[in-house]
């Protein structure tokens, strides 16, 4: 039997920092004399910060120099910095620890795929990070999703083949990235916008220590 490999995104999977990154992201579009709703915020979902600034000013209509780009892209990472300071376990979202317990119990090595630059600190604020056997974020890939480089390189660090991964997403872009790596892709919120993926559940509350084993058996025989 060969081993397999499980890969999580961070925001939006194992905690809810989306919430204060579109306060950021809010705060930087006021200032620019603009709105940012709730709704033009999922359009950020899985996106780098650099596409996400891009996006946020054509909504806005803003025309930047080079070096406005560069500050507004630092102002809203010390502002998201802000809202994260105060995080703790209490910003896991339901039954996260539980899976990954059971992974744990069950010697499977776990990996971090996480466009965040942030990653690893807000892990270390929940107290997660002795989980993660390998963490793979924004300061470790070129490209973004749906690019699949960030679930290879985790594949890689956890010396899994890829096609032994498990990888669970809140993102359409990171669902198209694990199926572009031909990994198992396990869809974390919407069913109806994540319906790229190989299974979808509401949250971890709804996946099953069974669901675990039987996902575990199928990609050991792969």
């Amino acid at each position: 039997m060969g081993k397999v490999g499980f890969i999580f995104d961070l925001d939006g999977v194992i905690v809810d920092t989306a919430k204060y990154h579109y306060l950021a992201w809010k705060k930087l579009a006021n200032e620019l004399g603009f709105e940012f709703s709730k709704e033009q915020n999922e359009l950020f979902k899985g996106v780098s910060r650099k596409r996400c600034l891009e996006i946020l000013l054509d909504i806005g209509k803003v025309k930047a120099t080079q070096a406005q780009f560069d500050t507004w892209m630092v102002e809203k990472n010390v502002d998201y910095l802000n809202y994260i300071e105060d995080m703790n376990a209490s910003e896991i979202l339901p039954d996260v620890p539980r899976v990954l317990d059971y992974l744990k119990k069950e010697n499977i090595p776990i990996a971090l795929g996480s466009a965040s630059k942030n990653a690893k600190p807000i892990l270390e604020k929940v107290n997660l990070v002795s989980y993660f056997d390998s963490i793979v974020d924004g300061n470790s890939v070129t490209k973004a999703k749906p690019d699949p480089e960030v679930f290879l390189i985790a594949a890689n660090n956890l010396g899994v083949a890829a096609s032994s991964c498990v990888v669970f997403e809140d993102a359409v872009a990171g669902i198209q990235a694990a199926n572009s790596a031909k990994m198992t892709s396990i869809g974390i919120g919407d069913s109806n916008i994540l319906n790229e993926a190989d299974y979808n559940f509401k949250d971890f509350t709804e996946i099953s220590d069974s669901f675990l084993a039987s996902i575990l058996n199928k990609n050991y025989k792969k």
